[in-house]
């Protein structure tokens, strides 16, 4: 993919503490191809980073297993409870869309940082809460912490791990998947004792990720003027919103909203047909049941984005992946909602669908990283605003849908999103023909790496 000429994007500019990733000027050597097949050869920052990434991940499906819980102990309905994913994804959305003006101004360090901060204060809070109202608010606030950490850290990864962008962001998911994966299971085990339990848990780990990163990320040092003047660093506060007049970005946002729509019908609507499921068969299905089962899913997820998705995307190529994977997660939804009565068959289906997602998380990631020659952390925080929203708008909406429609009534509506993002898609063509084809030498990814530690 060819860069344009400009100044150093800000969010690339790390450091770590081992010898992989030494400061200097472009003429750093670059390391061998033998040096970056592994992806587990990373600077030690990065290895922070990815924590802290797996542990904020875990706050989307940590609530997960304790929502009818909260439902039960705190006199809320289930349209309630599912708003705790909505005030979270939303604020984490709109922020998103300014987390490059901020961290062009704070630096990368300094951002993740008061990103994490914010985590670990609304989370405790959302634990010392007395209603569902109060949740719901500081799940907002814990919303705004995780867009300031995640869009950076996506930038900070590809800019600092060794083996070029591919690998950073395989890195990157694996880290998400981690987070998807064990969130529910956190969820569920501490939840079984409280449902305040995880939130003072994520607290506590988030405490520990903000202490990995104030301990093993360091600012790089500063360039000489004539390297980098400060004013080409600054990036503008309507960045955000003027990268989707990129059309490649625009699609592939697009696409990524409505996947998202059907994702999180999936992940935040189904525990309550389990439950309901369960509860005919007179199985005790609480939240150490629940968890244990969006740890299936969530396992499958983080297998598939790192071991599947590579291989998937090298043999067939970004597009065609994409294509089967929405396809394949219609067809989930669609038997979801035909199996609303079966516990069997929702535990199966949703685990399944695991695999799908997190080869569609790898692929999409990937495509918009490829995609366009915007500044990596401008062209992320776009994408990932756009993509939030759809994931804020199908918990709102599947709580009324069940109401007046019945149990399968979210999953057919999330099936549709996920059609309609195939043809988002396929309408895409000509603006993303080009992703997923070789575009750099090792050579020349090695030296895109390298000259962003300069």
């Amino acid at each position: 993919m060819n860069r344009a000429p400009s100044a150093p994007d800000p969010q690339e500019q790390i450091t770590s503490t081992t010898a992989e990733s030494r400061p200097g000027t472009e003429s750093t050597p670059v390391s061998s191809p033998a040096q970056k097949t592994s992806i587990l050869r990373q600077p030690t920052a990065v290895w922070a980073i990815a924590f802290a990434c797996a542990v904020s991940f875990m706050g989307i499906g940590l609530v997960d297993p304790i929502l009818p819980a909260i439902s039960h102990e705190l006199g809320a309905s289930p349209s309630q409870t599912m708003l705790l994913f909505t005030s979270y994804l939303f604020i984490t959305g709109a922020a998103m869309f300014f987390t490059s003006w901020v961290s062009s101004r704070l630096g990368v360090k300094r951002t993740l940082l008061a990103g994490l901060v914010l985590v670990v204060i609304f989370a405790a809070l959302a634990g010392a809460s007395a209603s569902v109202d109060a949740i719901i608010g500081f799940r907002a606030g814990w919303g705004l912490g995780n867009a300031l950490f995640i869009s950076t850290a996506l930038a900070a990864i590809v800019g600092a791990a060794s083996g070029g962008a591919r690998q950073a962001i395989v890195l990157y998911e694996a880290a998400l998947g981690v987070g998807l994966a064990v969130g529910p299971l956190v969820g569920g085990v501490l939840g079984s004792v409280s449902w305040r339990g995880p939130f003072f848990g994520t607290a506590a780990l988030m405490g520990v990720a903000l202490i990995a990163i104030l301990v093993l990320l360091r600012q790089p040092k500063p360039a000489p003027p004539a390297d980098a003047a400060p004013p080409a660093e600054r990036v503008s506060i309507l960045a955000g919103f003027r990268a989707l007049r990129n059309p490649a970005l625009r699609s592939l946002a697009l696409v990524a909203l409505f996947y998202n729509f059907g994702f999180f019908v999936l992940l935040a609507y189904s525990p309550y047909p389990m439950e309901a499921a369960a509860h005919s068969l007179g199985l005790e299905f609480g939240a150490h049941e629940l968890g244990l089962v969006f740890f299936g899913w969530g396992l499958a997820l983080a297998i598939t984005s790192v071991l599947v998705a590579p291989a998937l995307t090298r043999r067939f190529g970004l597009r065609p992946v994409l294509f089967s994977m929405l396809s394949g997660l219609t067809v989930c939804l669609v038997l979801l909602g035909c199996f609303t009565g079966s516990l069997t068959g929702l535990v199966v289906v949703v685990i399944v669908s695991g695999l799908l997602l997190g080869v569609m998380n790898t692929a999409l990631t990937e495509a918009v990283m490829e995609a366009t020659d915007l500044p990596r952390n401008v062209a992320s925080s776009t994408y990932s605003g756009v993509r939030f929203m759809g994931g804020a708008v199908a918990p709102a909406v599947a709580g009324p849908i069940s109401e007046a429609l019945g149990a399968g009534a979210p999953y057919w509506f999330g099936a549709a999103a996920t059609g309609i993002a195939m043809i988002m898609l396929g309408i895409a063509g000509r603006h993303i023909a080009h992703i997923g084809r070789p575009h750099e030498t090792p050579v020349e990814e090695a030296q895109d790496i390298t000259s962003g530690d300069a």
